[in-house]
């Protein structure tokens, strides 16, 4: 059943994608990228900047002229084919991931090497994102998880890691254990991230971080950037799990209803210093938006 849609427009969002986009291109002297979405073209570009900024500080001059002649990172020859859109699915490997200053945490940029993940990956991730698109997420995944990149293959049960860097708006990256539901679950969590980073910065709502509340998640006090976002983030994968235990049944069903019941827990712990988080957002329509959500997967 398709469930209804969540409201996840945000017209300063477009406008900083756009002239994001625009300048990264400027910036690269990139020739023309094929049409695309202006989400999926202001994510790959992030792609293209970073690996031609990575090409340039080891001298390769080589991969350096290769991400101004390809600033949508060669997506054409690794696109995935899904109800919100071609995908970019890869499986890079512990081996393929990079650290840097650049990240806290490991990531991966699509480049000249990059292929794309084995057909099964693709199809779990293609079946994940029709899961989250019927649950009423289609416009989060069609903006905001453009790349997916799946890391190591778990059982149901073990901790699940995925995470998202804001240097890569458009990527996630997510541990799976070859069931759709769970990892459409981790794909919203990773494109609210996302979101909530853009909006942030299109509203330019500047947090400040003297004022610390208590994060349930982290069993410690965050300050309130964090705690915004995981706020934004969890209440999100609630209210799709809510949505997708109807189509799910046997191990999954009990995974994911244990789940959910925990995150009742967890979120109902911020109730009350929620709104107090919320008054330091500036911007009226995201502050709606960010108490709407966290209304909601209270409620269920």
């Amino acid at each position: 059943m398709l469930m209804p849609a969540i409201d996840f427009a945000l017209a300063p969002v477009q406008d900083l994608h756009r002239d994001r986009t625009s300048r990264i291109h400027t910036v690269l002297k990139a020739s023309s990228a094929p049409a695309r979405s202006t989400a999926t073209v202001y994510c790959l570009a992030h792609h293209a900047l970073e690996g031609a900024e990575t090409a340039a500080r080891a001298g390769d001059t080589a991969t350096f002229d290769w991400y101004r002649a390809h600033p949508d990172a060669n997506a054409s020859a690794l696109s995935t084919h899904t109800v919100v859109g071609p995908r970019i699915v890869v499986a890079p490997g512990p081996e393929g991931m990079l650290r840097s200053p650049l990240s806290e945490t490991p990531y991966y940029l699509l480049g000249p090497d990059t292929a794309a993940a084995a057909g099964e990956l693709q199809e779990l991730a293609a079946v994940a994102y029709a899961m989250g698109a019927r649950a009423g997420f289609a416009g989060l995944l069609a903006d905001h998880a453009v790349v997916a990149c799946l890391l190591r293959r778990k059982n149901l049960g073990d901790t699940l890691i995925s995470w998202s860097i804001t240097r890569l708006p458009g990527t996630v990256f997510c541990d799976h254990v070859g069931d759709p539901a769970v990892l459409g679950r981790d794909l919203v969590h990773e494109a609210g991230h996302n979101w909530l980073n853009d909006a942030l910065n299109a509203t330019a709502c500047k947090i400040s971080d003297e004022t610390e509340f208590y994060s349930p998640w982290r069993k410690t006090s965050r300050p309130a950037f964090g705690f915004l976002h995981a706020c934004w983030a969890f209440p999100l994968t609630m209210i799709y799990t809510a949505r997708v235990l109807r189509d799910t049944a046997g191990p999954t069903r009990d995974f994911l209803a244990a789940y959910l019941e925990q995150q009742r827990g967890l979120l109902a712990a911020t109730a009350e210093d929620h709104p107090r988080a919320l008054a330091l957002i500036t911007d009226a329509a995201l502050r709606e938006r960010l108490r709407a959500v966290h209304d909601e997967a209270l409620s269920l």
